[in-house]
């Protein structure tokens, strides 16, 4: 931590350099009075005062109390004028002199009257899903149309641009590319990322962010950049909340519900939610290895029961200082049942079948403490967070096999600890109307501890299977700071940053031989220190065109699986494995983009290029403990470098009133580079000079298409009609064919200020969708996975409450963002 204290003195001595003169030259003036809603003519507290000078530049501020009144003092001579205003409301402006005879000018009572535009973009979610394109990424807002597309998070993914979620094993990608930080109002959590979005219901989404070239005072992580999923976080006045139900099906059930509960009074908001997901999926797969006439069936069942409960407090100590805490606390019981078949073509009485019994029971605790300091001018401020998270997970499966020559029954156990703590300390000034300096610290300490057991997994030098014990302790410590300074000059805008982190990695994986308690040890040790810059320029040329270009520098450090030794999964043909030596990639990325705004909707352009630096992937590599079995190993390896480019083009448009669509259509090519292991499956009894090590280079483009469609019978009643259509992905050891589906939905509103919505959704309407892959090494293998596509949602969410809406002012880390055109 020395380092982390030593850039906090550092932040800590040029933010006290840059507070403003006490000297000031401001006279005792002062504006006060009371500010009351015009309908209910009630108090409203907390609401934004805003002394203005001539000129119309701030002067200073302050908001309201819990009874309404506010008092603004330290106002110097001259005019002013003073602006009230709120979220959900119409401003007031009053024009006032301060001087002789009038230094405390008292305004009365001020009513404000409900801007009904406003309030409903920011309380009631909208049917149509809208897209914002910022300095430095999108935004879609969630509408309805988009929550019926499915239960979770990783239902509704595929229908927003960029972004393609594989539908077997649930992994996302933005942009073609699986190195992508997930993150949930804007923390990481200790949740895999497959796993959170399948638990995160679909109607508890308020926003998803694409951060596809994140700004310095974000962590550098990830190739693709950043998915920030934003939740619903209810501040009304009173009491309020949200209630949603929804149950898919097609083989197996799928239920999902959710409530979103508040109460707010005077100074104090408490806030907290329940989500669940109880589900099984069905799996059926087949693997063919055609030279050998060796086939491999899978039919396994996905069970997951998952709960997530969240309870907060915002404390609003003055107008100056907030103070809030939250904790998110996570359920999940679930695993996996299945059977493989092992089919000899040649030789039917060897065939082999295994059945195994997944347990999977993990707990996952979040602990987020905030306070923020408001300083005398617009927009200064620092805040300190600090972040705790927890993930318990134990593992048992059950392995059972028979047939001719098939391998002895194993079990194992798994038993993962895992601890992520995360400080961050950011300051804002804006230096003056157009400028704005941001400084930061950071300290990320992340510890994670594997225990594995087997009783018959490895097969050593003798042939036999013999018990075995893994484990493996992974710590990473990361201290970073970071400087942006940002700027408008006309219609230019500037923003230019810097991070520099160092990075303290230490692994011990200790392998024994429970037989002979012979240990093997596997240390790995990489430190380093690295710079990350990144730059964004804005050219709005008019009120409809605008230009944007940005850099930044990225790295892809190994996840925890991906450095786990540990097998990740086990069949007669493959086996999964981490590699705890893989060193981190490196991507330079540089993208330019172009927003027009039309009459009826907008259109945005950009193209992206990555230069890539010790490529992380997955390589195939035979199995040398069963040399002719046709068994292969899965494990992730470094790659030389490779380069990647994209194009995206999306559009809206809404030709009448009760039908608006949207479109998008993505390029992404790629040239990769590395090595590949290959061995003839003809060759009787092979040895390991037999086995070929290839350079391989591989060139990919990938198109994707989506459109979609959003037809209004009523102001009740609405339709939907969702097609994409994914082209073929080709790597250095797989390639995947083509993938096309069409999705149909209906959503009704009824009772009163269509409080409640009833939806129904129709997903791969033409059965069209399925998993379709060919690799060609070490050997030719077909395979085809038919996941539960073809499945009919049905979902019911009622609101209840009222008040007016009250945003907590929380740290985003984009308060230098510009929106953008149009609606999605």
């Amino acid at each position: 931590m020395k380092h982390f204290f030593a850039m906090l003195i550092m932040i800590s001595s040029i933010i006290l350099s840059a507070q403003p003169n006490s000297n000031s030259e401001i006279k005792n003036g002062s504006v006060s009075g009371r500010v009351l809603d015009a309908q209910l003519n009630e108090p409203l507290p907390y609401v934004n005062v805003i002394v203005k000078d001539a000129a119309d530049k701030i002067i200073t501020g302050g908001i309201t109390n819990s009874d309404g009144t506010f008092e603004v003092k330290k106002i110097p001579e001259g005019s002013i004028k003073v602006e009230i205003t709120y979220i959900g409301y119409k401003t007031i402006s009053k024009q006032e002199t301060i001087g002789k005879g009038n230094y405390d000018v008292n305004l009365g009572d001020l009513l404000l009257e409900e801007d009904s535009e406003s309030l409903d973009e920011v309380t009631v979610v909208a049917e149509t899903s809208t897209i914002q394109q910022k300095i430095d990424r999108k935004v879609i807002n969630v509408g309805k149309d988009l929550t019926t597309s499915g239960p979770t998070a990783s239902d509704i993914m595929n229908n927003i641009p960029s972004v393609n979620v594989d539908q077997q094993t649930g992994d996302i990608a933005l942009r073609g590319n699986q190195n992508v930080q997930v993150m949930v109002d804007g923390k990481l959590s200790n949740i895999p990322a497959a796993q959170l979005l399948r638990q995160i219901p679909s109607t508890s989404i308020k926003q998803i962010e694409l951060i596809t070239n994140p700004s310095a005072k974000y962590n550098p992580d990830g190739m693709s950049g950043i998915i920030n999923i934003i939740l619903h976080k209810n501040v009304n006045i009173g009491f309020n909340g949200n209630l949603n139900f929804g149950l898919g099906y097609q083989i197996e059930p799928k239920f999902n519900s959710s409530l979103d509960m508040n109460y707010r009074n005077g100074k104090l908001n408490f806030y907290g939610s329940y989500g669940n997901n109880i589900a099984r999926n069905a799996n059926i797969g087949e693997l063919v290895q055609t030279e050998s006439d060796l086939t491999q069936l899978f039919d396994i069942t996905d069970i997951r029961n998952s709960h997530l409960f969240k309870l907060g407090v915002d404390f609003y100590i003055n107008d100056k200082n907030t103070f809030s805490v939250f904790t998110n606390q996570n359920i999940f019981d679930g695993g996996a049942l299945g059977e493989t078949e092992l089919i000899f073509g040649n030789s039917p009485g060897s065939n082999q079948l295994q059945l195994f019994d997944n347990n999977n029971e993990n707990n996952s605790q979040q602990y987020n403490v905030n306070y923020k300091l408001e300083f005398d001018k617009e927009g200064h401020n620092i805040e300190i967070e600090a972040d705790h998270n927890i993930f318990d997970n134990d593992i048992f499966t059950n392995n059972d096999f028979s047939g001719v020559g098939s391998r002895p029954d194993f079990d194992e156990f798994t038993d993962i600890d895992r601890k992520r703590t995360e400080i961050n300390l950011d300051y804002v000034n804006p230096l003056s109307e157009t400028s704005k300096l941001e400084l930061g610290a950071q300290a990320r300490l992340f510890e994670n501890t594997i225990n594995y057991n087997s009783d018959g997994r490895v097969l050593n030098e003798s042939g036999n299977y013999i018990p075995t014990a893994t484990n493996f302790n992974y710590e990473r410590n990361i201290y970073s700071v970071y400087a942006s300074y940002s700027m408008k000059k006309d219609k230019w805008s500037y923003q230019f940053g810097l991070r520099a982190e160092t990075v303290n990695v230490d692994a011990l994986a200790l392998d024994t031989d429970l037989t002979t308690n012979a240990v093997t040890e596997f240390p790995f040790e990489n430190d380093y220190t690295q710079v990350y810059p990144s730059a964004f320029i804005t050219y709005e040329a008019s009120e409809k065109n605008s230009y944007q270009f940005s850099f930044s520098r990225r790295i892809d450090r190994p996840g925890v699986g991906q450095v786990n030794p540990i097998p990740e999964f086990n069949t007669p043909l493959i086996s999964q494995f981490g590699n705890s030596e893989l060193e981190p990639q490196f991507t330079n990325s540089a993208e330019v983009n172009y927003t027009r705004n039309l009459e009826k909707g907008s259109i945005t352009a950009g193209v992206f290029y990555r230069l890539i630096e010790d490529e992380i992937n997955q390589g195939v590599f035979v199995d040398r403990s069963t040399l002719g079995s046709g068994r292969v190993i899965l494990r992730i390896d470094n790659f030389d470098n490779t380069s990647a480019y994209g194009f995206e083009v999306s559009g809206s448009y809404r030709p009448t009133k009760w039908w608006s669509f949207n479109a998008s259509f993505d390029m992404y090519g790629r040239t990769q580079r590395g090595f590949a292991e290959s061995l003839d499956p003809t060759i009787i009894n092979p040895t390991e000079s037999d086995i070929e090590l290839n350079n391989v280079e591989v060139d990919n483009l990938i198109y994707n298409f989506r459109i979609f469609n959003n037809f209004k019978a009523s102001k009740k009643l609405s339709f939907s009609a969702f097609a994409m259509y994914r082209g073929k992905d080709t790597g250095l050891n797989f390639e995947m064919e083509p993938m096309y589906f069409v999705n149909l939905g209906m959503r009704y509103n009824f009772l009163e200020d269509n409080r409640a919505t009833f939806s129904l959704n129709f997903n791969n309407v033409f059965d069209t969708q399925e998993i379709n892959i060919l690799s060609e090494r070490p050997f030719r293998q077909e395979v085809e996975f038919m996941p539960e596509f073809k499945t009919i949602f049905a979902g019911l969410s009622y609101r209840f409450g009222g008040g007016k809406y009250r945003a907590k002012s929380r740290k985003r880390r984009d308060n230098d963002e510009k929106s953008g055109g149009g609606f999605l």
